[in-house]
């Protein structure tokens, strides 16, 4: 199998290793950590892997393919980019960097509300195939505008997020001055001399702002007005009252973001949601709460012929991807793999990112012998 990514850097936990050299300490804790004490951060991996899956050799073999539909689209492959909040800070320019590489390759990619690019800017480099991420606005008015402005950007599909009630507590963040509101300590800037880089980078692009609320913002907030702004403008606690304007105003493919359990897949059936992301938000909202493939399996087994069933936290390889489809999702959003990938190799890591994921799936799915992605359950060692 041809190789067409840079080969010093074959794995995920390369690019992560990378990444930790090139950015400031407070933006790579930002990015790598969960919340709390980071037990259900690295137990959604833990739990992916310690599924198996069952090869069989003695078969007829005539290929395996990567391509899936998703919402009568085709793409190249079964997994896509999800929204990460504030991708500048940790990465300078990285949203364009990874939505033009997912265009390329074709698969999704979702903006965040509070990430750095705006909808406009992504719908231009992705020619209206971008997803976009809402955060729930407080005031309708605000909630209508972005809404339109998605719509204006030919956003086809709406990714509503149900799991941020109320922001994770990240003890890294609180020590590194990125709560809300952030700060810059003198410890922070000296982190930022010391990775001349990402320096140069982010005076290049600009210091990151969230993008897509900008026309919102009063000018010249300094950072306690900010944090009192965001605390003000969104409210994440969902309910039937808040979806159903939603609902009724989208055109095009909704989908819940952040089901943990089998009585808000069923709801989420029953408002008119097209899918569902079971998600526990990387790990960074609820510390004591189960990884994401524990639910998953028994939501996809119930709900997955009523509604597109698709899951993300705790991915980070091919297997890992191949594992969560044998399992009933789908389809597979990854966040922070792709992160680490733009940090370590910037214009060119969204690229070797997604060619590293295809070739480990492909490999997989020739081992297994298995030609089909919807066969991989079959794979599964229950």
């Amino acid at each position: 199998m041809a190789l067409k990514f840079d080969t010093r850097y074959p794995s995920i936990e390369d690019l992560r290793d990378k990444a930790k050299k090139r950015m400031p300490k407070f933006a790579f804790e930002y990015l790598d950590g969960g919340c709390n004490e980071d037990i259900n951060l690295h137990r959604n991996t833990a739990d992916i892997r310690s599924l198996q899956l069952k090869p069989h050799y003695l078969r007829d073999f005539n290929g395996a393919s990567l391509k899936t539909k998703l919402f009568g689209v085709e793409y190249d492959a079964p997994f896509g980019i999800a929204p990460v909040g504030l991708q500048g800070l940790m990465w300078p320019n990285s949203p364009e960097i990874l939505a033009k590489a997912a265009f390329e390759h074709n698969i999704p990619f979702i903006l965040s509300t509070v990430t750095t690019s705006s909808i406009e800017r992504i719908s231009e480099l992705t020619e209206g195939k971008a997803w976009f991420q809402l955060y729930h606005p407080a005031k309708p008015e605000l909630r209508d505008d972005i809404i339109n402005r998605a719509a204006a950007a030919q956003c086809p599909v709406l990714v509503i997020l149900c799991d941020v009630p109320t922001f994770g507590y990240r003890p890294r963040d609180i020590r590194n001055g990125l709560a809300m509101p952030p700060k810059m300590s003198i410890k922070n800037i000296l982190q930022v001399l010391g990775k001349p880089t990402w320096a140069l980078n982010t005076l290049k692009y600009g210091q990151p702002n969230f993008a897509n609320l900008k026309p919102y913002m009063p000018k010249g907030l300094d950072l306690k007005q900010l944090g009192k702004f965001m605390d003000e403008t969104f409210s994440g606690r969902l309910n039937e009252e808040r979806i159903k304007p939603i609902r009724d105003m989208w055109k095009g493919k909704l989908v819940l973001k952040g089901v943990a359990n089998e009585l808000d897949a069923e709801e989420a059936i029953r408002m008119g949601f097209d899918g569902i992301i079971v998600s526990n938000h990387g790990g960074r909202q609820l510390d004591a709460g189960e990884s994401s493939i524990k639910p998953l399996t028994t939501i996809a087994e119930k709900y997955g012929d009523k509604i597109e069933v698709m899951m993300d936290s705790g991915l980070r390889s091919g297997p890992d991807i191949a594992r969560t489809l044998a399992s009933g999702a789908k389809f597979t959003f990854m966040g922070r793999s792709f992160m680490y990938g733009a940090a370590a190799l910037g214009n060119k890591g969204g690229d070797h990112t997604i060619s590293i994921l295809k070739v480990q799936l492909q490999q997989i799915m020739e081992q297994l012998c298995c030609e089909n992605l919807e066969d991989l359950p079959a794979h599964l060692i229950k």
